[in-house]
């Protein structure tokens, strides 16, 4: 059996490369990490790259095992899923790793403008009918680019054609500079190594027969940023559990 979520709520208060900000909406306070991160705990100057709604940081320990002269922190409120990511890095010895468990919401708070170079958002929720709550509205760009270097990059990797289409509106409607847009990924013989890190949802999701599309766009510093004034065609599934499974192997 698998460790329970006590066992594993002790291991990540114990991790040394995971924290846990003591922050909340109800106040101001910045997180003591802010505008630190490669002086406080990566000691290295090397970009760092952000995973919003990491989940089990499959696609964290993925990309750090690829690119060990870029810091990757995975960033989660669910301390439970974290734990299969912070527990293979630490194992594997990778110092290029980091966990935050926060709101997404919060992000503004622990990390300082410029600090932060690009950012992956790895099958999130579509949430079609909140799009305040969309992780590419405007509302958390608007957050993003408070952090991001200037023409930072925004990865987006998802199941969802509603996402999809509705952040592909949204760049074209402010003028934002796509550098890359995959509309079937696995449709293609020469997959980059970091297109191809599955999670175990994303497995899912390909045995239902559900295309993987990708999307990356450079998120200017300034400019007013619009909402897509279009419908967009709804998704025509239900999600199951996004969290079932990791592909990254741990101990029982």
């Amino acid at each position: 059996m698998g460790k329970g979520k006590l066992a594993k709520f002790a291991d990540m208060h114990a991790f040394p490369h995971v924290f846990e900000p003591e922050i909340s909406f109800k106040d101001i306070i910045q997180y003591e990490k802010k505008g630190c991160w490669d002086s406080s705990f990566f000691h290295n100057g090397n970009p760092i790259i952000l995973e919003l709604g990491c989940g089990r940081g499959e696609y964290t320990v993925g990309l750090a095992r690829m690119y060990p002269n870029f810091n990757f922190i995975g960033v989660d409120i669910k301390g439970a899923r974290m734990w299969t990511g912070a527990d293979v890095s630490l194992k594997e010895g990778l110092t290029n790793v980091a966990f935050l468990r926060t709101e997404i919401e919060l992000i503004d708070r622990c990390f300082g403008q410029g600090e932060v170079s690009g950012i992956w958002l790895t099958f999130p929720d579509p949430q079609m009918k909140k799009v305040t709550k969309r992780l590419t509205s405007t509302r958390f760009l608007e957050r993003y680019r408070r952090i991001l270097v200037p023409e930072g990059t925004i990865s987006l990797k998802t199941d969802s054609n509603f996402l999809f289409t509705y952040t592909s509106l949204l760049i074209e409607k402010n003028g934002l500079e796509c550098e890359r847009l995959i509309e079937d990924l696995y449709s293609k013989d020469d997959i980059d190594p970091e297109l191809s890190i599955q999670t175990y949802y994303e497995r899912q999701w390909r045995e239902r027969g559900k295309k993987i599309k990708f999307i990356r766009f450079i998120l200017p510093a300034e400019g007013m940023l619009k909402e897509p004034d279009v419908e967009i065609e709804m998704d025509d599934y239900r999600s199951f559990g996004r969290y079932g499974r990791s592909g990254l192997t741990t101990t029982k």
